[in-house]
């Protein structure tokens, strides 16, 4: 899109109505996030079993079993560990928003008091202040959201735990399976089977971080660069553990 169009809709969306409509829609947290995360955390993981395995020289069917517990143990866990951290970040805001509904039916002077000092610290001042806090004031649910975002530094958009959980397991799995597919697959020669994975988890790794980028709104293409040099790292180091491992192994049988 070239600069004068984006220019004219950036105008567009911050017309009053545009404003109004945008501010009046219910807040929808996107799980895309999650999904980047586990997808990138899935590739890395797998494909560095891959390398590793085939560095030590095992055969196919042990790469395959390898690399399939992987998918389903570290994208559980993965998943899991995801799932409760939204789930206590959750319950803290809940229990941060009970205590300020607390509050504010016991002392409701002295939390009026801290809506006061908190827009005085924001340059308002005199009667101007005095109205806002009337206004703010006047409405509990408004009341404690205020509280919760400039007091306690909350976020007051909820995440839902289950499809946070889901979300990261199932980008870790598809991602994760892109480095067997040569594995899996018939058609692929075996002496180029690791060079077809290595080539496959590559471009997942470019386009989950290119995906990446745009999400956290970052260039794409460094970010997908970035996530393709920590994935190649984590590869060959991978690879060459597996490298020493069977040479160690091989010299003590022999």
């Amino acid at each position: 899109m070239n600069e004068p169009a984006a220019s004219r809709d950036l105008e567009e969306l911050h017309r009053p109505a545009a404003i109004r409509r945008r501010l009046g829609e219910r807040r929808r947290h996107s799980h895309l996030g999650d999904a980047v995360l586990g997808g990138i955390d899935g590739c890395v993981t797998t494909f560095a079993v891959v390398a590793g395995a085939a560095g030590g020289g095992l055969p196919d069917a042990a790469i395959v079993v390898l690399g399939c517990a992987n998918l389903l143990a570290d994208g559980f866990s993965m998943a899991a560990s995801n799932y409760l951290s939204v789930k206590s970040r959750r319950e803290e805001l809940l229990k941060a928003r009970r205590e300020e509904e607390s509050h504010i039916a016991r002392i409701p002077r002295g939390e009026r008091e801290e809506i006061r000092q908190i827009f005085r610290k924001k340059g308002f001042a005199g009667s101007v202040l005095e109205k806002v806090v009337s206004v703010i004031t006047r409405d509990e649910a408004l009341w404690v959201d205020t509280m919760l975002t400039e007091e306690r530094g909350l976020q007051i958009e909820e995440r839902l735990p289950l499809r946070a959980g889901l979300a990261t397991f199932g980008a870790f799995a598809a991602a994760g399976l892109m480095p067997l597919l040569p594995f899996l697959l018939s058609g692929f020669p075996k002496s180029a089977e690791l060079a077809a994975s290595a080539g496959i988890t590559a471009l997942a790794f470019l386009g989950i971080g290119v995906l990446k980028g745009l999400v956290l709104r970052a260039p794409a293409l460094r970010s997908g660069l970035e996530t393709l040099a920590v994935g190649g790292a984590a590869a060959g180091l991978a690879y060459a553990a597996g490298r020493v491992l069977r040479g160690l192994y091989g010299g003590s049988a022999a």
